[in-house]
């Protein structure tokens, strides 16, 4: 796996997983233990519903525990002028003569749908380091690239609302 993560990805993954194991998975075994107690389980619906749902639960929490494991934690630290994870960023893009604001954040936070964009995006690669004022070449493949001229910085406080993306 090797995801890059930050110290803030890992400390929101431990608390998903300590929410997972005192309060999920406690509701969930009781979710089963009542589904069996209904009788006969070769029909009884609940039950595997029930079952499916612990399940999926038990999952989550081996999946974030390998991740955490595996992780290469990635430092959020930057210059003040210079753009780096967690910071905003306005880009201007010439072809379409737009301005659009983005959050660089870890592959595991980036949602698009909220300008979260990945660290290892052509997009989040392309702008890390550089400063207001410079144009930057964003190649998307050997084909096809475009420039964006980076126009403000700022350096985001995490409210802690963006969520670690499940899988």
């Amino acid at each position: 796996m090797f995801d890059e993560l930050t110290a803030e990805d890992i400390k929101k993954m431990e608390e998903e997983i300590e929410y997972r194991k005192l309060v999920v998975r406690k509701n969930a075994l009781e979710a089963v233990k009542e589904a069996r107690a209904q009788g006969d389980l070769s029909e009884n619906f609940e039950y595997y519903a029930a079952k499916k749902d612990k399940n999926q639960n038990e999952s989550r929490i081996r999946y974030l525990e390998k991740m955490i494991k595996t992780a290469k934690i990635i430092s959020t630290d930057s210059a003040e002028d210079e753009v780096g994870i967690n910071n905003t960023v306005t880009v201007y893009f010439e072809e379409d003569d737009e301005e659009e604001v983005y959050r660089i954040v870890t592959t595991v936070r980036s949602n698009s749908q909220k300008n979260l964009i990945s660290n290892e995006s052509p997009l989040g690669k392309a702008l890390l380091g550089h400063k207001v004022g410079d144009k930057v070449e964003v190649k998307v493949n050997e084909n096809y690239s475009y420039v964006v001229e980076i126009r403000k910085i700022e350096n985001t406080v995490d409210e802690g609302n963006d969520k670690i993306r499940s899988f």
